[in-house]
């Protein structure tokens, strides 16, 4: 069994691969909490591989390394698409990794993944299996906070899933309708300007925002909220088999 291991902004998100299918999936706060809980003599696990955005993991894949063979994720790490992202060395790991499993989903195809966590981040992959690039824009819940910390009167407001208004009528459901409204009118100009240049694109939205954004797009995207850990394990995959 194979180990993926996707440290984001706010979670540590980990799971178990029997084959191609998940067999356990894990949400920790941070790496330490995971050393404490997770008990790897009950796994049989034999790679694993770990990525992060958020700060150097050399020390956390050492630990790991104790335990199983262990990949650290980095732009030198060898992917089965080709990157042609100008600045390779700050491409975030989570960004060509949901491309890499985008990629593996829809191999023949054009495809826009949008990842809804901490940032809405944009990742474009041609039918010929080459990664350009995208976009990174505010997340749902960074909107809120920005809307809060940088003007002297407005209050935080939290994420309310079924928040529908276009028109807000008290300062909170404005905000709301400002945040949230706006990401999806955002995130549907963004699939409408890909479509005019891709007629025949796929779409896939992931992360922790997936129900959010899959509910309000409907059927012109496919949900696949762990895309990340899938293309982790395409990648581990790739590596253990050359």
């Amino acid at each position: 069994m194979y180990l993926v291991i996707d440290i984001g902004n706010t979670r540590l998100k980990a799971a178990i691969y029997s084959g191609s299918e998940i067999v356990e999936l894990f949400i920790f706060e941070n790496t330490e909490a995971f050393k404490k809980d997770f008990d790897f003599l009950t796994k049989n696990i034999s790679h694993a591989i770990v990525a992060s955005v958020a700060n150097d993991v050399r020390g956390f894949a050492q630990f790991v390394t104790t335990k199983c063979e262990c990949i650290v994720f980095t732009n030198e790490t060898s992917v089965p698409i080709r990157n042609l992202y100008q600045s390779a060395s700050t491409l975030g790991s989570d960004r060509l990794a949901a491309a890499v499993g985008a990629h593996s989903l829809f191999p023949l195809d054009n495809v826009l993944s949008i990842d809804t966590g901490t940032c809405i981040k944009y990742n474009f992959i041609n039918e010929q299996g080459e990664y350009l690039g995208g976009a990174i824009s505010a997340g749902l819940q960074m909107r809120l906070k920005a809307l809060h910390t940088f003007t002297a009167r407005l209050p935080l407001v939290n994420i309310e899933n079924d928040f529908n208004k276009l028109i807000g009528k008290n300062s909170k459901d404005s905000i709301l309708s400002g945040a949230l409204m706006g990401a999806i009118a955002e995130v549907k100009g963004i699939i409408a300007e890909y479509k005019t240049l891709y007629p025949n694109l796929k779409v896939i939205v992931s992360g922790g925002d997936t129900d959010f954004f899959a509910k309000r797009l409907k059927n012109s995207i496919f949900a696949r909220p762990n895309l990340v850990l899938e293309g982790l394990h395409k990648i581990l995959e790739y590596n253990v088999s050359k």
